[in-house]
């Protein structure tokens, strides 16, 4: 166990030492390091894809709005959020972009297909993979998990038509079997790689690997940062909602209330790069977010849960749609985790500002091309 993981583990323990004795008081920054199992959910009705208990474990972040299945899309297209953000998505063609999900979606390959027709995008290749990088073998299938892993592609499309998406399956949701799924997709050859899944107790030795951009979905369940976007190696990727506007951009964005963020919330050590800052200030352990995205009413095909075209939300949109992102800069390798987004000033002006300079769940901004990327 590296020293870090232990300090998170001497961390964790103290927390649950406190909860199992009863202790009450007013909450500081050494949160409990558990998710609540009710979603915020402050403008939408909308239910979690995966249920369950985050504690020791990860669950999917992706909300299914309740308007049932459409026979056509519903939401914000691909072009859409290209056009928000001004991908240049001709880029990207030889990049690669590595999803990791728990559980199988058998129906994976041919909604992606669908999702790619519907949206005008070219026909491309769904490379799929188990834990162990065998193309067969895979794991048993869930619904919720599902859900998520129809929108993880699809975002990864929308962002970045031209890269080829890979799709690494882990046996389960504990985080050792995440764990090795992780590893296998870097030596599958990946270096990017998006997570949309939050809990306590992961290991940022599986998130950590040397030329590698992985990127997490900070959560959907307000100011709070898990595991695997917590750690300094990761991209914490909040949301934001989207709206079109009169304005030069011709879309504005605020803030989603729901977007995790914020300080550690399972004891991750401050980076150095975050110690002199002044919006870090506030918060002892690493805080988030780094970048964010949109995290409401896009647009998912899904047919293994949902029946087809469905309307989701939650972070789960945001961090694939920035993974490829980082395809179309095509220099993934040269990055440097959630640093990426605190060391140049520069590049801020790449970034378009969600309520202000800096904020936790915003963090500096959301993707104006490339150039932050």
């Amino acid at each position: 166990m590296r020293k870090q993981d232990l300090g998170r583990y001497a961390f964790l323990s103290a927390v649950a030492l406190v909860i199992l004795s009863g202790c009450s008081g007013s909450q500081s920054q050494m949160t409990p390091a558990s998710a609540p199992e009710v979603r915020g959910l402050a403008h939408h009705t909308a239910t979690p894809a995966c249920s369950g208990s985050r504690i020791g474990r990860a669950q999917c972040d992706v909300l299914v709005e309740n308007t049932g299945a459409h026979a056509t899309y519903s939401g914000w297209s691909a072009a859409d959020l290209e056009k928000a953000y001004n991908l240049p998505i001709t880029d990207g063609s030889g990049q690669n972009i590595f999803i990791v999900d728990a559980y199988d979606n058998p129906d994976v390959v041919s909604n992606f297909n669908t999702y790619r027709a519907g949206m005008g995008l070219p026909a491309s290749t769904l490379n799929k993979y188990n834990q162990s990088g065998q193309m067969s073998n895979y794991p048993s299938g869930s619904p919720g998990w599902g859900v998520e892993i129809d929108l993880d592609v699809d975002m990864a499309s929308a962002s970045c038509p031209n890269c080829t998406i890979n799709l690494v399956e882990a046996n389960s949701n504990s985080w050792s079997d995440l764990g090795a799924a992780e590893q296998e997709a870097v030596k599958l050859g990946g270096t990017i790689i998006s997570n949309s899944y939050s809990g306590s107790g992961g290991s940022e030795s599986s998130y950590d690997s040397a030329g590698v951009e992985y990127l997490a979905s900070a959560g959907d369940d307000g100011p709070t940062l898990y595991d695997p976007a917590t750690f300094d190696s990761v991209v914490a990727v909040g949301g934001t909602e989207l709206s079109t506007s009169s304005g030069s951009r011709g879309y504005s964005e605020t803030l989603w209330p729901d977007s995790g963020g914020g300080c550690s919330s399972t004891g991750e050590s401050k980076p150095k790069w975050q110690k002199k800052n002044k919006y870090a200030k506030s918060c002892s352990y690493r805080m988030g977010n780094d970048v964010s995205a949109v995290a409401v009413d896009a647009a998912e095909y899904d047919t293994y849960s949902e029946g087809g075209w469905i309307t989701v939300d939650g972070t789960s949109i945001s961090s694939p749609f920035c993974a490829g992102i980082f395809g179309l800069a095509g220099n993934s390798t040269s990055q440097d985790g959630g640093r990426t987004f605190w060391k140049p000033k520069s590049h801020r002006n790449d970034l378009y500002e969600v309520s202000g300079r800096f904020t936790s769940q915003g963090g500096w901004g959301t993707p104006n091309g490339i150039g932050a990327f």
